[in-house]
């Protein structure tokens, strides 16, 4: 067992201090080399094998399982994966999570929005030609672990849980009880010391007893007897003697534990129940508390040595409630607050996060002056010296800030506090991660913000919600779902008399009509939104538009229809001085003419498209048209042409330096052939 040897909930313990569980770990160890019923009737094991650890929160079944994983992993050349199926207050985590963080552990891009059966097969595809260690801790039932279970026999799988996972075949569970005397005493002497145990050995043996060996009793009791240097071990057997002897030897050793503290740390210890997924950090604990952060860090090492919370080996200081304490916390909570200041504390503790990721964005934006001007208007307590340190802080929150978010939307009396909430942490993720890399995690977000929005009918940001829910489905190959948000987006927009969410509702309606191949109804809702992005004057947009209808005729094979919207893009984008997107839109319209079997039209847009590339000195652009130059020259039986484009094409792109002669030459063949469709 470790000094800290309470139900850590799935975050690994040190593995140099452990205790005792010798017969459990030469067990553990003989079951992995046991053969299976399949493998006794001449058949390959069709999955992994499955070790289970049973036993109560607070007996160390994690610290066993932690041991065990460190003893075999070699074993397992494609390493260790980790995964919590369960949250501190016992609900159970949804196995589309699970499977979306295990796959994020193995590196592999987990869809955007994959429901649970995506995720679980692409996590089973992933893990079918890899020798991996699965160990899923806190399983709520079996069926958790089935689902997450390998189709692999070369895999193995160490899940821990409260009692028989029944309904999974071939496992027999490692029942834990307490630890042997030896080692309930070492554990005491870590925190005591051996003196005070080897003057009175028979009352700290009574006093391992009393605490039922249960390694997380024993810490409490080691942090009791720590905290008073002067107190025997008999003094504190006593004590325990004086309890009402009711309840669990746990909940009587915390009793005693909390009794002791201050009242200040007794309030602050049994806020710490409404921490997000039981994670702590100094900002968290201070804002709940109403404390300043150097006070609330001072407060969460006190509990550390006592044994009531635990360090976590991360880079900025956090902390863990163990999850055989958190649902006694959350009772003293309930009894001894009144409602009225939980919530309080709770939206202290939203507000603080807010004003975190208001910070973690902003130092980002470092050349915007009003950026740098609000930075300085932060409170030093808030503020992160370097957009590294904001990243590592956003890093290494992001589970509690998540869970922060769900729960927010989940109480339902703070929907102001998470609507700024859900809006800082989008903002914030995509300033340090990028939409792509942060787009499993934004896509819960954003269905959070629906939540809240159709909760408290609040068409806008219903718009807004459903547009960003249907641009990562489409991005994810779900057209038909995506078209699906779309439609209601547009919906909420018009009920918000919103302009703006109805225009981009109406284009992405197009857009997966497009993309689904219906492009008769698609050049119909983009010709939709361009009517009312030309009733607003927003030519820009005017001209975009102009081009996806193009698109769509260009699709149908309707040509004629493809050019004249192509024409009027053009048009558009030449009135707003915009050189580059003139330029692509006469690449667009020189290639449908050529499709159109006018290639001679088709060399003198490509020329002009060329000139304008020029002057918007875009390269690539400029490449691509040489090559489509040359392709039209071979059509028309003119190779030397055709080689010539072909090779500027090729120098452009960095194969070697422009030759003039060359230019001029392929500028000549242009115009000749300009003149002789003139003549």
């Amino acid at each position: 067992m470790t000094d800290q040897a309470v139900d850590t909930g799935g975050v690994r313990l040190s593995e140099s201090q452990f205790l005792g569980r010798t017969r459990e770990l030469k067990e553990l160890r003989a079951d992995i080399e046991r053969a299976g019923l399949d493998t006794l009737s001449g058949r390959k094991p069709p999955r992994a094998r499955v070790l289970l650890i049973a036993g109560k929160p607070g007996s160390g079944r994690t610290a066993l399982a932690e041991e065990l994983v460190r003893q075999v992993a070699d074993r397992y050349d494609d390493g260790v994966l980790r995964a919590r199926l369960s949250e501190p207050d016992g609900t159970a985590v949804p196995v589309e999570r699970a499977a979306r963080e295990l796959l994020a552990a193995l590196g592999l891009p987990a869809p955007a929005g994959a429901g649970a059966d995506a995720l679980i097969e692409a996590l089973r595809t992933a893990l079918a030609d890899r020798r991996v260690l699965l160990l899923l801790d806190d399983a709520a039932d079996a069926e958790q672990v089935d689902a997450l279970l390998p189709d692999a026999p070369e895999c193995l799988v160490v899940a821990v849980s409260d009692g028989p996972l029944t309904g999974i075949p071939d496992v027999r569970p490692c029942t834990l009880g307490g630890l042997d005397t030896k080692s309930g005493l070492e554990l005491l002497t870590r925190y005591t010391g051996s003196v005070r145990i080897t003057v009175d050995p028979r009352a700290a043996e009574h006093l391992v007893e009393e605490c039922q060996g249960q390694p997380a009793v024993l810490t409490l009791a080691g942090g009791w007897l720590a905290a008073r240097p002067k107190a025997a071990v008999a003094d504190l057997a006593k004590h325990l003697h004086s309890e009402d002897g009711e309840g669990t030897p746990l909940s009587r050793v915390f009793r005693l534990a909390y009794a002791s503290l201050p009242s200040t740390s007794a309030r602050t210890l049994r806020l710490l129940a409404l921490a997000p997924a039981g994670l702590v950090d100094p900002h968290t604990a201070a804002s709940l508390a109403g404390c300043s952060v150097d006070g609330a860090r001072a407060a969460l090492d006190d509990f550390v040595a006592l044994g009531l919370l635990r360090a976590v080996d991360a880079p900025l200081p956090q902390y863990e409630v163990p999850g055989c304490l958190h649902p006694l916390l959350r009772t003293l909570a309930e009894t001894q607050d009144r409602p009225g200041e939980l919530q309080l504390a709770r939206a202290r503790m939203l507000e603080r996060t807010v004003r975190l990721l208001q910070s973690c964005r902003t130092i980002t934006e470092t050349d915007d002056p009003e950026a740098r001007e609000k930075l300085q208007g932060v409170p030093r307590s808030l503020r992160f010296p370097t957009p590294r340190a904001a990243e590592d802080w956003l890093r290494v929150r992001r589970p509690a800030l998540l869970a922060a978010a769900r729960a927010a939307v989940a109480d339902g009396e703070l929907d102001t506090l998470a609507r700024r909430l859900l809006s800082q942490l989008v903002r914030a993720m995509v300033a340090h991660f990028g939409t792509q890399a942060a787009a499993p995690e934004l896509y819960g977000v954003h269905a959070l913000v629906l939540d809240v929005a159709e909760r408290r009918n609040l068409p806008r940001e219903k718009a807004a919600a459903l547009l960003n829910l249907g641009d990562l489905d489409a991005q994810t190959g779900r057209t038909s779902d995506a078209l699906a948000r779309y439609r209601a987006a547009l919906d909420a927009g018009r009920e918000a008399n919103d302009p703006y969410a109805t225009g981009r509702a109406m284009e992405s309606v197009g857009g997966a009509h497009l993309e689904l191949g219906d492009y008769d109804r698609a050049a119909d809702w983009f010709g939709r939104a361009l009517a009312q992005r030309l009733a607003r004057d927003e030519r820009a947009e005017a001209a975009r538009l102009y081009g996806r209808i193009a698109a769509a005729h260009t699709f149908a094979g309707r040509y004629g229809e493809a050019q004249r919207n192509w024409r009027a893009a053009a048009a558009g984008y030449r009135k707003q001085g915009d050189v580059a997107a003139h330029a692509r839109a006469l690449s667009e319209l020189a290639r449908v003419q050529e499709y159109a079997g006018r290639l001679e039209e088709s060399l003198r847009t490509c020329h002009e498209a060329v000139d304008r590339a020029r002057l918007a000195e875009d390269v690539r652009l400029q490449a691509a048209l040489q090559l489509r130059l040359a392709d039209t020259f071979e059509h028309l039986g003119d190779p030397a042409a055709a080689a010539v484009h072909r090779g500027q094409a090729e120098r452009l792109l960095g194969e070697e330096p422009e030759h003039p002669e060359d230019t001029k030459q392929a500028a000549d063949a242009c115009e000749i052939r300009s003149t002789q469709a003139e003549d």
